[in-house]
């Protein structure tokens, strides 16, 4: 048998062996892995520190807001130009997913970690653009820079030596995970929506399934196809807002919008957004300005996925035969 080394007393590291533990063990289809009786990861490791909620309600965060729960936690701040909105909106295409059990066994809580700006008040306007409402199942959530500061490093979300006084330079990973069996797990915003929803609504939640009926199904599934490296873009980093039709979404379809726009500003705007609001230009402020001020988050997109991009819109315009 393997044997696992996570002895080293540093609770950070030894937070970071349990998650690959927690990693393995999910995705390679062994039972679901449950805390002993003498697991760390409970009350005495989590910092039961005070937090605000958009409505203005204070509350601890392991007694509140994650004992006995399966949870998903992120930080952000609401004036976040970088992936922030990104993380938001591809969390939001999750919670759609769970809507029947949010706030019921399954709990989002996205944590400011700008309390100067981030008031209740800043954090109930910013949740409402992106369409979640107070008893939605997610929280948002600001607390003092302490302890905040302090949550992120127990929960392995800081990056030591990098983000002193730095917002842009934050961590954008985030954790699910159920607190009554210690299984903790680190996620990038970038994963499937659907892959997510299933880690937190089957996997941490331990729902029955049918073992026949699970098998049948991987039986019948089918292979997945490749796709071009614009299409995995725009899954990854674009679908979450915009639609590859007229739909609207948090932002504007995309139908026809490399005949709409000009291919310079076009390029531009995918490569620097930030950069565009900054000078003022028009059709950014417009757009800024049309879908309720979410900002669209500069990817740090290289000049080849850029055109990779631009491809494939520009292809799927044409096989929708406008």
């Amino acid at each position: 048998m393997m044997k696992t080394h996570c002895t080293d007393g540093n609770l950070t590291k030894l937070f970071f062996c349990t998650v690959f533990m927690g990693v393995v063990l999910t995705l390679g289809g062994s039972p679901a892995w449950a805390a002993s009786q003498s697991s760390p990861w409970g009350e005495a490791y989590f910092p039961n520190i005070e937090l605000v909620n958009q409505d203005g309600k204070t509350v601890r965060f392991y007694d509140d807001l994650i004992k006995g729960k399966v949870v998903a936690i992120n930080f952000i701040y609401t004036q976040c130009g970088d992936t922030c909105p990104l993380e938001t909106a591809s969390l939001r295409q999750v919670y759609k997913l769970l809507a029947d059990r949010m706030g019921k066994d399954i709990f989002f809580y996205s944590i400011s970690i700008d309390p100067e700006h981030d008031t209740p008040k800043v954090l109930k306007t910013y949740a409402e653009r992106f369409r979640i409402g107070s008893d939605s199942g997610w929280s948002f959530l600001t607390g003092s820079k302490a302890d905040t500061t302090l949550l992120r490093k127990k929960l392995g979300l800081f990056r030591d030596g990098v983000e002193a006084g730095k917002l842009g330079e934050h961590n954008t990973s985030f954790l699910v995970g159920n607190e009554s069996t210690g299984q903790w797990i680190k996620r990038s915003p970038f994963d499937e929506p659907k892959v997510l929803a299933w880690l937190l609504g089957r996997s941490l939640s331990h729902a029955k399934t049918d073992r026949k009926t699970e098998l049948a199904s991987y039986a019948k599934a089918q292979q997945i196809p490749r796709i071009s490296k614009g299409e995995d873009l725009f899954r990854s980093r674009c679908d979450a807002c915009h639609s590859l039709d007229d739909q609207e979404g948090l932002g504007p379809g995309l139908l026809n919008v490399t005949k709409q726009r000009d291919r310079a500003w076009l390029t531009r705007w995918l490569k620097a957004p930030d950069k565009l609001l900054a000078e003022q230009d028009p059709i950014a402020l417009e757009l800024y300005n049309r879908y309720k001020k979410i900002l669209m988050p500069n990817l740090r997109l290289s000049d080849a996925d850029v055109e990779a991009l631009i491809a494939y819109m520009e292809a799927s315009s044409k096989a929708a035969g406008q």
